[in-house]
C-alpha cells in the first residue's frame, strides 16, 4: 500500500531523501561504523573505511570537475589497482555510469566499446595511454586522464583539510535512485560482439546481499582479490560485498602465482577466488608444496569450467579448503548458482542451487515448456539482480526474454534437489550424425590424462557427420609423445562410441579473449 498523497509534497520528499540507497551510499554508511578499520590494501599502501570513504568523495569530485553530468558513462581501463576500485565507488557517488574495459585491448576492440557506450571520459593506466590516444581521433571522447593523475589529486585533497571540506560538501551530488544505472557491464564477446548490459544500483545492491549470504562470507574472511576487478567476478562477488561488511581486503595488481601463495601464508589469507584458468596452473606449480596454507578456509572458482579432476585432486590435498563453485553470468551481476563445500562429495561437477536473490527453471529453448528432471535444458532466471537490458541494442534484449524470463544460453540438468550440472553453452553443443554431444563431457575425460594442460572441444563441419567431435589439446610443458590414438583410448573407457573425438590436434595454445575465456568460435 502506498502513502503517496498522505502527507505535505515537502514531507513526502524529505521521506524519499531519507530512504534513499545506492551502491556508494551503501559503503559510506559501512565506512561511518568501521571508520579505523583497514579496507584496502595495496602494493605498500592501506585505507581505512574513512579514508577510502573521503578518497571515493574527492575522485567523484575531479570526474565531476570534467564537467560530466549524471547519466554520463565514464570509461575506467586499467590493470587491478586502489584506484580502480576507488573510481567505481566514485562514480556511482558522482552519478556517473561506470564501464570497465579490459586492459588488454587494442585497436578495434577498444574502438568498439568507447563507441558503444558513448564514454564522455576515460580513465587510464599510465601504460596504456598511447592505446587509448590511437583511438580517441574517431571516437566521442571528450577526457583521457591518466589514473596516476586521479591518485595524485586525491591524495592531495585528503592532505588539505580545506579541499577535502569542499569536496565532502559536495556529497549531495549522491542522490542517485535505485532503479539508475550505475554500470554498464560488457559480455565476453566469445560468441558474438560484446553487449553492453546495463546494471541498476538496485540490481547491485541485491547482489551483494546474495552473494554474502550464499558464499559465507564474514568481515574476518580476510579475502585476497588477485582477479582483475574489470571482470564482474572480482568486482562484484568478492571486492565490493567483502567492503559492504567490514572486512580488509588485499588486492594484487595481478594474478601471479608465486605471489598469490606468497602472500596467503604470509599475509594468512582465509578466502581466495580464482578462475580456472588460474586454479589450473596454480595446481601445478613447484611452489604449492613449499607455502604453508593452513590459514585458507574459503576457496572459490567460477567464470569458465574447472575441470573435475583439478578440483577432486586439490580438494584431496587441502581437505579443510572449503571449496564454492561460482556460476554466472554478466547479465546478472553475474552470480546465479552456488555449489558449497559440504555439496561437493555428491556433486563434484554441479554448479549447485540458486543463491538466495534468484530464481530459475529449466526449458527447452524451442518452446518455453520446463523440461523433466534429468533432461536437459536451457536455464532461465528472474532476480531483482537482472541487468536492466543491453545498451543501445532492442532487438538483442528482446531476444534474451522469454515469457519475462532471461535466457541464459546455458544448457543444463536440473536434479530432484534442484542442483542443475551445466552441460555446455547451448551454441556449443555438437550435433554429430544427429546425436547431440555436450563438449564439456568430452573435455572432462580428456583431463584425465596427466600429460594434458589444457584442452578445447568443438564441432568441426563433416560431410557425413555435421559435425566431427574434435579435440584441441595442449599438453604440459615438456611433454612430446602423447598421441591421437592414445588420447582416444583413454575416452573410450568412459565415453560412448559417437563421443570419441573422430580429429586430435595439439597445440602450443588456445585462443582466448582478453578475459581469458575460451573463444570456441575461433577453434572452429
Amino acid at each position: 500500500m502506498t502513502t503517496t498523497g498522505q502527507f505535505p509534497s515537502s514531507v513526502e520528499d524529505q521521506i524519499r531523501t531519507s530512504q534513499r540507497n545506492s551502491v556508494s551510499l551503501q559503503f559510506a554508511r559501512v565506512a561511518a561504523t568501521q571508520r579505523d578499520t583497514i579496507a584496502l590494501k595495496y602494493q605498500d599502501r592501506s585505507w581505512t573505511y574513512t579514508r577510502l570513504n573521503q578518497a571515493i568523495t574527492a575522485a567523484a569530485a575531479q570526474l565531476r570537475g570534467l564537467g560530466l553530468q549524471a547519466g554520463d558513462r565514464v570509461a575506467v581501463m586499467g590493470k587491478n589497482s586502489d584506484t580502480f576500485l576507488i573510481l567505481f565507488f566514485a562514480a556511482s557517488r558522482a552519478g556517473l555510469v561506470h564501464v570497465p574495459i579490459n586492459f588488454a585491448l587494442t585497436g578495434p576492440e577498444l574502438q568498439y566499446l568507447v563507441d558503444d557506450s558513448a564514454s564522455a571520459a576515460i580513465i587510464v593506466d599510465d601504460e596504456y595511454e598511447a592505446t587509448v590516444q590511437a583511438v580517441v581521433g574517431s571516437s566521442g571522447l571528450e577526457h583521457v586522464v591518466k589514473i596516476s593523475h586521479i591518485l595524485e589529486r586525491i591524495e592531495t585533497v585528503l592532505a588539505d583539510q580545506a579541499e577535502l571540506q569542499e569536496a565532502v560538501d559536495l556529497e549531495h551530488w549522491d542522490a542517485a535512485e535505485e532503479s539508475d544505472l550505475v554500470q554498464l557491464l560488457y559480455t565476453s564477446g566469445t560468441t558474438s560482439a560484446p553487449k553492453g548490459a546495463m546494471l541498476t544500483q538496485r540490481a547491485l545492491l541485491a547482489h551483494y546481499n546474495g552473494t554474502v549470504q550464499s558464499l559465507d562470507m564474514t568481515a574476518n574472511d580476510n579475502p585476497l582479490v588477485p582477479m582483475p576487478l574489470y571482470h564482474s567476478a572480482a568486482m562484484h562477488v568478492f571486492s565490493a560485498p567483502y567492503l559492504m561488511l567490514g572486512a580488509t581486503i588485499r588486492l594484487m595488481r595481478t594474478p601471479d602465482i608465486p605471489e598469490i601463495l606468497q602472500r596467503i601464508e604470509e599475509e594468512h589469507i582465509g578466502s581466495l577466488f580464482l578462475a580456472p584458468t588460474v586454479w589450473v596452473p596454480l595446481s601445478q606449480h613447484p611452489d604449492l608444496a613449499k607455502r604453508d596454507l593452513s590459514s585458507l578456509t574459503k576457496a572459490q572458482y567460477g567464470a569458465s569450467i574447472m575441470p573435475v579432476t583439478v578440483l577432486q585432486r586439490l580438494r584431496h590435498e587441502y581437505p579443510k579448503i572449503g571449496f564454492y563453485n561460482c556460476f554466472g553470468q554478466s547479465e546478472m551481476a553475474p552470480l546465479c548458482t552456488v555449489l558449497r563445500p559440504e555439496e561437493h562429495d555428491q556433486r563434484p561437477a554441479s554448479a549447485g542451487r540458486p543463491i538466495v536473490t534468484v530464481k530459475l527453471r529449466v526449458v527447452d529453448p524451442s518452446t518455453g515448456n520446463e523440461v523433466d528432471i534429468g533432461t536437459p535444458g536451457e536455464v532461465q532466471y528472474q532476480s531483482p539482480q537482472l541487468f536492466s537490458g543491453y545498451w543501445n541494442k532492442p532487438d538483442q534484449t528482446a531476444d534474451a526474454f522469454m515469457g519475462g524470463w532471461f535466457r541464459s544460453g546455458d544448457l543444463v540438468v536440473l536434479d530432484e534437489d534442484g542442483y542443475i550440472e551445466v552441460v555446455d553453452r547451448i551454441k556449443d553443443v555438437i550435433n554429430t550424425g544427429g546425436v547431440l554431444v555436450a563438449s564439456r563431457e568430452v573435455e572432462d575425460a580428456i583431463y584425465r590424462h596427466p600429460a594434458v594442460a589444457e584442452v578445447a572441444v568443438v564441432g568441426r563441419a563433416h560431410e557425413k557427420w555435421i559435425e566431427q567431435v574434435t579435440a584441441v589439446i595442449v599438453l604440459k610443458d615438456g611433454v612430446e609423445n602423447v598421441g591421437a590414438e592414445e588420447i582416444r583410448d583413454l575416452t573410450r573407457e568412459t565415453l560412448a562410441r559417437h563421443k570419441v573425438p573422430g580429429h586430435i590436434e595439439f597445440v602450443a595454445e588456445l585462443p582466448r579473449n582478453q578475459s581469458g575465456k575460451l573463444l570456441k568460435r575461433e577453434l572452429k
